[in-house]
């Protein structure tokens, strides 16, 4: 206790001694002390004590009464209770001098009464009023800093508490929904002095304040707020297209995004309008075309083509994709005439489509019911046949098919069935 009371200078102790007061006109008890004005009281000149933030000590000269075996400490928080004093706790042993008062509430004043306690239940009349006050809390964080413009997070940087009693902080975040702080994370460690808040909306901003708290889990008063705000997605690309007259493939053409940290696009594409997009294709942001190679004529497909930037954010997908179509195949020709004159067969046709560049046509022999042999004539440029290698009584069935300049060739058309006559000889 000695060393105590030697520190008693270098703490923030506020001392006010009131003016005594009878212990019956001060005590507010379930029931009332019972009082031998006879029983030594303590010395109200030897109480002295040390504050803390929640706690307050004391140290008293013992009494030489035989009767005595120990002590009733009241206690009035004179903020709420005014001079409403209660019994808070007894000392048990006559010989301890000295109690520690807990749990008590930071830059408060305090009144205390002390009386001593006989074996048979009475007690003294209690000392001077004592008068002593918490130390107020320790200060806030004094320095707080949230980044902003970093890809889904918020890096809150601070300095580190100077107290030697820090343990800890508590990042909060406000919710601007239910209008209150949520704790995001303790940081142990009174010299660390970053956190980094991941997984965020982008283009989004947040509120932040950090409490320091002590080894005893007391809580500074919180720091100042700090706003900051994720980056936002990169700009997609501009006028964007998509060819409808490409055979086998289709050729995607856009231009650059505004951003300038952009550093490659991705090609996502789906046979589907609304859903189904896949990725297809990665290229550098100094590209700004793509050719999508397709097996089919006339295949549709729905392209979205996003920009990527430097940390990986990717321009929004909710856009309207751009519709492309690989060149369909050229219309089939329309048969005008079929027939036998003399011994030849003549197919004449008109196009239907002005791609077609020439035709091909398909010779089918019938050489029974059930079997045939198919010959096919091609790269004929004019709209005529003229087939003079048939035989009498033999079925042929034709059809023709447009060719295009990329070679794209149309569906057949209907077959046209004829059969040179044979020739009846009159006896």
């Amino acid at each position: 206790m000695t060393k105590l009371m030697q520190t008693t200078s270098l703490t923030a102790l506020v001392l006010l001694l009131s003016a005594c007061s009878n212990l019956n006109n001060s005590l507010n008890t379930a029931e009332k002390p019972k009082i031998d004005e006879t029983i030594e009281v303590i010395d109200s000149n030897t109480i002295k004590s040390i504050s803390d933030m929640t706690s307050i000590a004391f140290e008293w000269r013992k009494v030489e009464d035989p009767r005595v075996i120990g002590y009733n400490f009241y206690r009035a928080n004179m903020h709420k209770d005014g001079r409403r004093l209660k019994l808070i706790s007894s000392v048990k042993n006559k010989y301890t001098t000295h109690f520690v008062d807990t749990d008590l509430e930071p830059d408060t004043k305090y009144v205390y009464q002390i009386s001593s306690k006989a074996a048979n239940g009475l007690e003294s009349n209690t000392t001077n009023a004592y008068v002593a006050q918490t130390l107020p809390r320790i200060i806030p964080v004094s320095f707080v800093q949230a980044l902003s413009e970093l890809p889904n997070r918020i890096k809150i940087i601070w300095r580190p508490h100077p107290d030697l009693r820090i343990a800890y902080y508590k990042i909060e975040r406000y919710n601007s929904t239910l209008n209150e702080w949520n704790t995001e994370a303790k940081i142990k460690g009174r010299l660390q002095s970053e956190y980094i808040d991941s997984d965020l909306n982008n283009n989004e901003s947040f509120k932040y304040r950090i409490t320091a708290y002590t080894f005893k889990d007391l809580p500074t008063m919180p720091s100042q707020v700090v706003t900051a705000k994720t980056k936002a997605l990169p700009m997609g690309v501009q006028n964007i297209s998509a060819t409808t007259t490409e055979p086998k493939r289709i050729l995607l053409r856009w231009q650059a995004s505004p951003n300038d940290d952009v550093m490659k696009y991705v090609i996502y594409r789906s046979p589907i309008k609304s859903f189904a997009y896949s990725k297809i294709k990665e290229v550098n942001k100094d590209t700004f075309e793509f050719t999508d190679k397709v097996d089919e004529d006339g295949k549709e497909y729905f392209y979205k083509v996003l920009a990527i930037d430097k940390d990986y954010l990717e321009s929004s997908s909710k856009i309207d994709p751009i519709k492309g179509v690989s060149l369909n195949q050229p219309a089939k020709p329309t048969i005008t005439l079929a027939q036998i004159q003399g011994s030849k067969a003549i197919l004449n046709w008109v196009p239907t489509d002005n791609r077609a560049i020439s035709y091909n046509i398909y010779k089918k022999t019938m050489i029974n019911f059930f079997q045939s042999k198919t010959e096919k004539f091609t790269d004929i440029k004019g709209l005529r046949f003229e087939d003079n290698n048939i035989i009498t009584g033999v079925e042929y069935k034709y059809s023709i098919q447009a060719n295009d300049t990329y070679g794209l060739m149309s569906e057949r058309t209907d077959e046209a069935s004829l059969i040179l006559p044979k020739i009846s000889i009159q006896k």
